[in-house]
């Protein structure tokens, strides 16, 4: 038909295999998380084997360019949906090693039992008993080697097996090793497609089921665009997209990318070689975070669809594709990663977060947010128009806010692209007071903000600001004089103010009204386990009449002065001397309000 936007075509899976080797076909690399859980795996396996319908995949080549010498190009074939199932295959039909989602090197064994019986599967995932039952093929893997004997392996599995026959084994294993020739049906789209078109099709295509995300569309689009000499150096930009994240998440794969030659040598190995030693793990950013911090801060544009089609040489004004366009996107593209991956830019803001009280990914919730704070950051430090000694608080400010406000969470991508287009065009300076004027009013501070937590949620953003906030006033943890709420963070525990035991046995049962999040405090274990079922006052006037050398003492307070300036250092009513149970609910609404009350003296003070 004179407008069919795609070719139907089939594949055998070793002659995609063999694409992929050959790297005309371009998928994310098996080094990238791998999201499948086994059991799936297993079961496209079987599929496979017994030569069910597996779905599409579906591939775009890259749009004809002009080369220098006033050439087309066509470019590689682009993975836009099937990754999940190319991934799975190699891994588990090729042996391939695959990344978790911690960045653990990982295989994906698939067991094979030749000769199953009504209460056994032909296929598993491996497991310790497969090891040892002689009738399983423990990893299939084996049997697709270059080197495998079958006639070998039949006499090996019919000495374990007597009642086997060789004929019998090696039909079975010849049926297998039939999956290498099974057919799939691959979508290619028109080669010369709009780019919007391909983006819209993708779109599509990725609200259903488990598939590529725009940032691996934008990296399987750059690693099609090759090295320096026969493209735009697409591929080693894209691994040191990848090798930064493997690396922020564990310093220990310095050992593996140091052996890749070919990036060793790029003036990226030198950029991100630092990470090895860093052991900061606040912000751990994915290639998703990598790309959209690079491209916000080059491009002006929040986008990832964007990217993709100014690295497919998208003139917007003009709608038409101009290798000019690829270029230029390109040197922007790295420079904007070499930016993120500077040592000095990283870690200077890791300490801006740091010092504005988020000293543990406790307290972080929203990567979108620490996304934005970064491409912040990263704006702001050649700004004429911002004093050098002003950034950290700039961009403290803007995080605090956008995280009070969850500005992030929810279309966050829509969010951020209206947000660096009016820092371009107004400056922050403006911007910040404008969104300060109309977000941050004081009906924010007294109504809106105490009504956030009214809520049992430990992740409440408002609540996690709450401890920033503590830790930057450097705020004694509650009924600890000289314990911080800092060191507590990540060996201590949230506890009641009002104990769940207390307050469950005098008729608060329900988890929504005794976890409220104005009833969490940061408290020292042995602290907790001292006040037990105690109603707030018992324990607080036993502590008004301890003395130093009491050894049933709770806490280290031992007066009044001293207790006061601790409630206060953790947003507590003075009144909560005198409650029992009867003034629960008057409790959680003043504590509320001296919560977002602190959270106030905090931001202010940034």
């Amino acid at each position: 038909m004179e407008n069919e936007k795609f070719t139907l075509m089939q594949y055998s899976i070793s002659s995609i295999l063999g694409l992929i080797s050959a790297n005309d076909f371009v998928i994310p690399e098996i080094q990238r998380p791998f999201v499948w859980d086994r059991t799936q795996v297993r079961d496209l396996i079987d599929s496979l084997y017994n030569g069910y319908p597996t779905g599409y995949i579906i591939t775009w080549k890259n749009p004809d360019v002009q080369t220098k010498e006033g050439k087309k190009s066509n470019g590689k074939k682009i993975l836009i949906d099937g990754q999940q199932r190319i991934t799975a295959i190699m891994a588990s039909i090729l042996g391939e090693s695959v990344l978790d989602d911690d960045f653990n090197q990982d295989r994906i064994k698939i067991a094979y039992n030749p000769f199953p019986d009504e209460e056994s599967n032909r296929f598993a995932v491996q497991d310790a008993s497969h090891l040892k039952d002689k009738r399983w093929v423990p990893d299939i893997s084996v049997l697709f080697k270059s080197d495998f004997d079958s006639f070998a392996f039949a006499l090996d599995y019919c000495k374990d097996n007597p009642n086997v026959t060789p004929k019998a084994i090696n039909d079975e294993i010849t049926k297998l090793k039939g999956i290498a020739n099974r057919q799939i049906g691959v979508i290619e789209l028109d080669q010369h497609l709009d780019i919007d078109v391909v983006t819209e099709i993708f779109i599509r295509i990725n609200s259903k089921g488990t598939v590529l995300s725009q940032a691996d569309f934008v990296m399987s689009k750059m690693a099609a665009d090759g090295d320096f000499e026969n493209g735009h150096g697409g591929s080693v930009m894209r691994k040191a997209v990848d090798y930064f994240s493997h690396l922020s998440a564990k310093p220990e794969f310095f050992a593996l990318m140091k052996n890749d030659v070919e990036f060793a040598n790029s003036k990226y190995f030198s950029a991100i070689k630092w990470l090895a030693k860093n052991r900061d793990d606040i912000y751990n950013p994915n290639y998703d975070d990598v790309l959209r911090v690079a491209f916000m801060c080059q491009f002006d544009r929040a986008k990832l669809a964007d990217m993709v089609s100014l690295l497919s040489g998208r003139d917007f004004e003009t709608r038409r594709f101009l290798d000019s366009v690829v270029q230029d996107s390109y040197k922007k593209l790295e420079a904007g990663i070499l930016d993120f991956a500077n040592e000095y830019n990283f870690t200077n803001f890791i300490s801006a977060i740091r010092s504005a009280g988020f000293v543990s990914k406790k307290t972080l919730r929203s990567q979108m947010t620490l996304n934005f704070a970064y491409t912040l950051y990263l704006l702001l430090r050649n700004n004429p128009d911002v004093e050098k000694t002003q950034v950290k608080r700039c961009v403290q400010k803007w995080f605090v806010l956008s995280t009070l406000t969850s500005r992030y969470t929810g279309s966050p991508e829509t969010k951020m692209d209206q947000d660096i287009r009016s820092i371009s065009e107004k400056g922050f300076s403006r911007f910040l007071s404008e969104n300060e004027a109309s977000l941050l009013s004081e009906t924010f501070w007294t109504v809106t903000l105490p009504q956030s937590f009214e809520t049992s949620s430990v992740n409440s953003p408002a609540l996690n600001v709450f401890f920033a906030a503590q830790i930057r006033l450097k705020c004694n943890s509650f009924l600890q004089n000289g314990t911080w709420v800092s060191t507590l963070l990540e060996c201590g525990d949230v506890h009641h103010i009002f104990p769940k035991a207390y307050l469950k046995k005098n008729g608060v049962d329900s988890k929504t009204k005794y976890n409220q999040v104005a009833n969490y405090i940061y408290l020292d274990s042995p602290v907790n386990k001292a006040i037990g079922e105690k109603a707030p006052c018992d324990y607080l006037h036993h502590i008004l009449s301890q003395k130093q050398d009491d050894k049933d003492a709770i806490g280290n307070i031992f007066s009044k002065a001293a207790l006061m300036s601790n409630l206060e250092d953790n947003a507590i009513p003075v009144d909560l001397i005198d409650m029992t149970v009867a003034d629960y609910e008057s409790f959680l609404q003043k504590r509320r309000q001296l919560m977002a009350a602190l959270i106030k003296k905090y931001y202010m003070d940034l």
